[in-house]
């Protein structure tokens, strides 16, 4: 997979380390001479340009690539970037970083993004994710389809708690898409049972949030089918 990566600061050569460590091409982009540090990322591929310029995203052959990454220090750009790869070079997948949590309601897919990453959001959901059990918390934004991704620890009290996944009436536009039990990763079957304590991951469409934190939280008799 090739990957761009518009910002070659800390966060950008940080996401291009993993990416190169899991076998993908990279090529860095950043309009700062400052900012082109080819040895601490040697793997990568360096454009000393501004990716805000067609000639620039023609000259990094941004049609080639699968993921564009914008991950300045700076929301206006990364949102001419993102609306750039998606409308001009057709890229299939735009992951866009936001800084101020007050811009987060640009980032959408009228500007070209699919992911929106906002390092304070992230940064306030896992803190109540460390502290919350029963609460639904909100990890991450995905503009298509008005989706999040979800996070709920299983409360003791939980009407669901020994039930199994295929019984659960889980509401519509929600997915289970994994159980974390202590050190373990689970990739839910309809036959896997819940546990209390279990943190489980979906991904779920805005409007039904509220619905599943009161299943999966209040004793409810209905609560399986």
């Amino acid at each position: 997979m090739r990957v761009a990566i518009a910002g070659a600061g800390a966060v950008g050569r940080s996401i291009a380390g993993e990416l190169l460590e899991n076998g993908h091409e990279v090529l860095l982009i950043d309009k700062a001479p400052t900012a082109i540090s080819v040895e601490r990322v040697p793997l990568a591929e360096w454009l000393l340009a501004d990716a805000c310029e067609i000639t620039s995203l023609d000259e990094a052959a941004l049609q080639r690539c699968n993921v564009v990454i914008a991950a300045t220090g700076d929301d206006k750009v990364n949102l001419v970037v993102s609306l750039l790869a998606k409308t001009e070079y057709g890229v299939p997948r735009v992951v866009a970083r936001v800084n101020n949590p007050k811009n987060e309601w640009l980032f959408n897919e009228s500007w070209g993004v699919d992911v929106a990453v906002s390092t304070p959001r992230l940064m306030s959901a896992l803190v109540e994710e460390a502290v919350s059990v029963g609460d639904l918390v909100r990890l991450l934004r995905f503009s298509h389809g008005d989706a999040n991704l979800v996070e709920l620890t299983l409360p003791e009290e939980s009407a669901l708690a020994g039930t199994q996944v295929g019984d659960v009436q889980w509401p519509e536009d929600t997915s289970l898409v994994t159980i974390i039990r202590g050190t373990r990763v689970l990739t839910p079957t309809q036959e896997d049972s819940l546990e209390a304590g279990d943190e489980l991951l979906f991904v779920a469409a805005q409007a039904r949030e509220e619905q599943l934190e009161d299943l999966l939280s209040a004793r409810r008799s209905d609560a399986v089918s």
